[in-house]
């Protein structure tokens, strides 16, 4: 086996096509350093990167000993992160949940629950069922498709786009900002404040014109937030809830149409999809690397040394397909690490799970006869360090009619 190249200062390479194409070699690098070891997440930017399961939920249940708060990250208060770092643009500081804590996290998180769960689950079943179909519907009668760029990518987006209250002309503007952040390119700065720009005229709008959507409520949430506070709520909610949430159905849109274990059961419908959704979360977790943490004071963690100051970021990747983890635990297991944990664990869970849920089964409703045109060595993950997305996942099918069904019409093929 070749060793995939380490930096210029000898640790692994978090980032780039090498790391892209075969990520798992790069954990196989930071395991052999311990619990946690030091890795190049960008050109010129360094973190410590926590790759064992224990000592992952260890620190992301220490709030104690660990800040979230960006502005404590060293490196870049010395003027050593480069200003165009593609990593900037998710790792800096902005006055939202993910980087608040004690009373400030709680105030936050309060609104974001509260909002969240005013979104109700049969209306977002019917937004994502009828995105959906609107996307199949483009691509049906054609008789192929890649199931990323024509479908996974683009449903979140439609989906959280109507959740917002957003007019139809912004609707393009957030997903091409959304994207950019994501993938930690060249224009990730530059996207990241056209995202925030959007959600500012989004928010400046509902202030004058409230409606029935998530930013109307955030703006009159009882924890009273600020202009920026609810631009920023808002950013976190709309990156957190679209890509990752695309590369959790494109996985497990791979698991049930090639895995021998999935892609003979689909009669078995919801379970099946359910099944396979849950193991895509241990396997391929979405936010590959993040939970982005900072010690308060120089410390340690399982032995290993943590100065203040370092981000230290959690691998949802590498501690979820942990050696050490119980040979016995199985996928049915939710103790994986892919929505995080501790005080800042994902708020949205059961929405994300709504909408990829319902995506895939509405795809694999109408579009029942996909068949995967690569093989599995050829899907390649998107560059950056912090997803874990496939670029592509080309498919074939019978072409459909413009108002084409399942075989039958009352059982649709994949239930």
């Amino acid at each position: 086996m070749t060793e995939p190249p380490l930096s210029a200062t000898g640790c692994p390479i978090l980032h780039g096509p090498g790391f892209a194409a075969r990520p798992e070699d790069a954990y196989r690098q930071l395991r052999a350093a311990g619990p946690v070891g030091w890795a190049e997440i960008a050109p010129d930017v360094h973190a410590l990167v926590v790759t064992r399961y224990r000592a992952a939920r260890d620190l992301l249940n220490d709030t104690g000993t660990y800040s979230k708060d960006a502005r404590r990250w060293r490196a870049l208060n010395e003027g050593k992160v480069p200003e165009d770092s593609p990593v900037r643009g998710l790792m800096e500081f902005r006055p939202n949940a993910l980087y608040a804590e004690g009373e400030r996290h709680a105030r936050l998180r309060w609104s974001m629950d509260d909002c969240l769960a005013r979104v109700s689950g049969h209306q977002l079943r019917e937004i994502t069922r009828r995105s959906a179909q609107t996307l199949i519907s483009r691509v049906a009668a054609r008789g192929r498709a890649d199931v990323m760029s024509d479908f996974a990518d683009t449903l979140p987006l439609y989906v959280f786009a109507e959740l917002l209250g957003c007019p139809d002309e912004f609707s393009a503007r957030l997903v091409l900002a959304c994207q950019g952040v994501i993938n930690a390119g060249p224009e990730a700065g530059q996207a990241a404040a056209d995202l925030a720009a959007l959600l500012g005229e989004l928010a400046g709008l509902k202030r004058q014109q409230p409606g029935q959507d998530f930013t109307s409520w955030m703006l009159g949430h009882p924890a009273r937030l600020d202009e920026e506070e609810v631009v920023y709520q808002l950013f976190t909610t709309v990156g957190a809830g679209t890509i990752p949430t695309a590369a959790w159905m494109g996985w497990a849109l791979r698991l049930l149409l090639r895995d021998d274990a999935y892609a003979g059961n689909l009669a078995s419908g919801t379970l099946t999809v359910r099944r396979a959704l849950e193991k895509a979360l241990w396997t391929k977790s979405p936010m590959a690397n993040f939970s982005v943490h900072f010690a308060r004071e120089d410390t340690t963690l399982h032995g290993c040394p943590i100065p203040a100051g370092v981000p230290v970021m959690i691998s949802h990747a590498a501690a979820n397909t942990d050696p050490e983890l119980p040979p016995d635990l199985g996928y049915e297991s939710r103790a994986h690490l892919a929505w995080s944990a501790g005080p800042h664990r994902c708020p949205a869970v059961s929405q994300a799970t709504t909408i990829a849920q319902t995506g895939i089964e509405t795809i694999l409703d109408r579009l029942w006869d996909m068949e995967l045109t690569i093989p599995d060595d050829q899907i390649t993950h998107r560059h950056g360090p912090f997803h874990q997305c496939p670029v592509t996942l080309p498919v074939k099918f019978r072409p459909k009619p413009e108002n084409g069904t399942s075989p039958s019409a009352n059982t649709p093929a994949w239930r």
